[in-house]
């Protein structure tokens, strides 16, 4: 046994004591927000179960003579044994003196997102959370004195200017705010959102001029604060440009997502925008439910929708907006919650349709009516109603009402059940497999292509990689037009998975924080040791994203000379049985936990007769094709013997990061 893997268990006993520690607590919170009269219903109590965010410990230590302007850790994703779906957020980071010991206190968990159903809550019911901390020992807000949120969970996690100030002098600083919150609004999401280029308010092009030069794919990175502007001014948006006026007169819009800031989210929204109908959905339940229902009450024009959970440890994780306009419809896939971090420092991906105008009067009542070769509004209409929510039938329509003939991608999602029958082939890993057996590459011209996959968590994949890895999911991945080709369980060569090693969360721009969103656990590594056979470097440095911590998800082929792409997915799906499934009952049903959704590219689709897409500096091909815009770079860069991937879970004293800083686990 080497050094890491002692030091690994003896961390991993340390961790198992504290979860049933923190467990306990976790159900008394519960009792106690039960015994103050809120409403759970009972389908939300079963869907729960299990549901609580992984119990994470860590916290940022100052090394000598350095500064920090870390921020806050955001997604977690799939867990340890029970295979829990991403995302969730870890325990608040907290910054310290090496010399001074704290003991180790359970944080509130981040805000994430809540549902309509559920009656408001009273303005009593806020305090059930108390503040972990003295005003002393919370981190000041990012923002400081131009703030603009004041929900209580916000104020009870930060402190601001206005609290270490005089009364006398706190009252000046009071009626010196006489702005409008959307005018501070304003100012706080162009300070923080995007500093230099990464807020199109600085951004001279408009959004759609970025969607016409990136057309016919429109796959999209997000901005990024910190790197050239270079890299911003082409084939990248942000949330704002998304939204902004000159994308359409919006009537309507809805988010899918995990995570939701809605007070930052609606100053994404132009200010004649902000007023609009506006639908959010998510899996949360109980404490992040009520405190999502807190948030929202400060807005009239939010509703909110609960993804019902059937499946225990799963999550709704797609990230999706549906974008309705006085002269037609947009769908936005993407990689990012809809919370600040998301769209400062990450590497995250996005698609935006065309815009999709309304069918003729003679053709709304059919659903077949202004279809694509590739099924997108059958399959988009099918992943709605796939919630079974009345609130979801309104967009189904609007759905329905539009032409979205000219829609080039396959939607590849996932929906928690047990899918038997046609149903076992319209979702998950299984999805592709069909897809790929439709309209996939011919099995000769690929044979000896490997699988890329690349991800920002990692599930319990199991114990063996010939039981699901190397199995079922990569048969789905290596799935050849036609007539299946012979597939070897064993070949390393035809799987290279893309992680941050450890070096790269370090050297991130957000340093060690960043790892907060790449969740790898020390109890599922330790169970699956070959992963680290598979693993290559994350480098962007084409996109100028090397330090941008991956939260994108994507899954390729790539030709032997890293010249070709036979077809591309960018999807919210990570490495997980939970997002993709597993088959069950001797492959008759897939069991899968969690709400996914994804687009795949095809090159046929967007140039006749073309095989592949092109990539990299050379083409070996003298057949046209379409480049694609990868978002990592190729040839790939495999781990060396010094590498080792990221664990989030498990300290790193002897390296400083980008910002001075050390990781480590609180003392028991």
């Amino acid at each position: 046994m080497d050094a890491d893997e002692a030091f690994a268990r003896q961390l991993q006993q340390q961790f198992e004591k504290e979860e049933r520690s923190l467990q306990q607590q976790e159900d008394k919170d519960l009792a106690m927000a039960l015994s103050m009269g809120h409403a759970i219903s009972d389908s939300e109590e079963e869907d729960s179960d299990g549901r609580e965010s992984p119990s994470m410990f860590r916290s940022l230590t100052k090394s000598k003579n350095t500064n920090s302007n870390a921020s806050a850790s955001q997604d977690i994703s799939d867990s340890d044994d029970t295979d829990v779906e991403e995302d969730a957020p870890p325990k608040k980071q907290k910054m310290k003196s090496p010399s001074k010991k704290t003991p180790s206190k359970k944080s509130p968990s981040k805000k994430q997102e809540k549902d309509e159903d559920m009656p408001s809550t009273s303005k009593g019911d806020t305090g059930k959370r108390k503040a972990s901390s003295s005003k002393d020992e919370k981190p000041m807000c990012q923002y400081g004195s131009e703030c603009f949120r004041r929900n209580k969970w916000h104020l009870e996690e930060f402190r601001h200017p206005e609290e270490d100030t005089p009364v006398s002098k706190k009252r000046k600083i009071e009626s010196s705010k006489k702005r409008t919150t959307e005018d501070n609004a304003r100012q706080s999401t162009s300070s923080s959102s995007s500093s230099s280029s990464s807020s199109s308010s600085s951004s001279v092009r408009s959004c759609t001029d970025v969607i016409q030069e990136a057309s016919p794919l429109c796959f999209l990175m997000t901005k990024v604060s910190g790197i050239s502007s270079q890299y911003n001014s082409t084939k990248a948006v942000h949330i704002s440009d998304i939204l902004s006026e000159c994308m359409g007169e919006l009537v309507e819009s809805v988010q899918f997502n995990y995570m939701h800031d809605i007070s930052w989210l609606v100053q994404q929204y132009p200010k004649k925008f902000r007023s609009k109908p506006l639908l959010l959905v998510h899996g949360e339940q109980r404490e992040g439910k009520m405190r999502l229902h807190e948030e929202a009450n400060a807005y009239p024009h939010i509703k909110l929708c609960q993804a019902k959970l059937e499946m225990m440890y799963g999550t709704h994780h797609s990230k999706m907006m549906l974008l309705l306009y006085t002269n037609g419809m947009r769908v936005v896939i993407h990689t990012a919650n809809l919370i600040h971090q998301d769209w400062h420092q990450k590497s995250q991906g996005v698609w935006i349709s065309p815009l999709f105008p309304k069918l003729s009067g003679s053709t709304e009542g059919s659903s077949i009516a202004g279809d694509s070769p590739s099924h997108f509004k059958s399959d988009l209409m099918e992943y709605l109603a796939a919630y079974k929510s009345k609130s979801l039938l309104d967009w189904i329509a609007h759905i329905k009402r539009h032409d979205m003939s000219n829609a080039k991608v396959h939607i590849i999602g996932s929906v928690p059940g047990r899918h038997i029958g046609e149903a076992k082939s319209k979702w998950g890993h299984m999805k592709m497999r069909r897809i790929l057996k439709e309209h996939g590459p011919v099995s000769k011209d690929v044979s000896n292509w490997p699988v890329i996959a690349q991800f920002s968590s990692v599930g319990s994949l199991g114990p063996d990689k010939s039981k699901w890895l190397c199995a079922e999911f990569l048969q789905s991945m290596t799935a050849t037009k036609g007539a299946s080709a012979s597939f070897v369980r064993d070949d390393n060569r035809m799987l290279k998975l893309i992680f941050p090693s450890r070096d790269n969360i370090r050297t991130s721009l957000e340093g060690y924080p960043a790892g907060g969103s790449v969740p790898y656990s020390i109890k599922t590594a330790m169970k699956q040791k070959y992963f680290n056979t598979f693993l290559q470097q994350w480098k962007a440095s084409k996109r100028g994203r090397s330090r941008a911590s991956p939260h994108i998800k994507t899954y390729s082929r790539l030709s032997p000379d890293s010249s070709s792409i036979p077809w591309f997915l960018v999807t919210s799906s990570n490495l997980s049985k939970a997002a993709w499934g597993a088959l069950e009952k001797n492959a008759s049903q897939l069991m899968i936990r969690s709400y996914e959704i994804g687009v795949l590219f095809l090159p046929q689709h967007f140039e006749p007769e073309s095989k592949f897409f092109a990539v990299g500096e050379q083409t070996s091909s003298s057949d046209k094709q379409l480049e694609f815009p990868l978002p990592w770079d190729v040839p790939l860069v495999p781990y060396t013997k010094e590498d080792r991937p990221w664990i989030w879970d498990i300290p790193y004293f002897d390296k400083p990061d980008s910002h001075g800083n050390v990781w480590a686990p609180p003392p028991l």
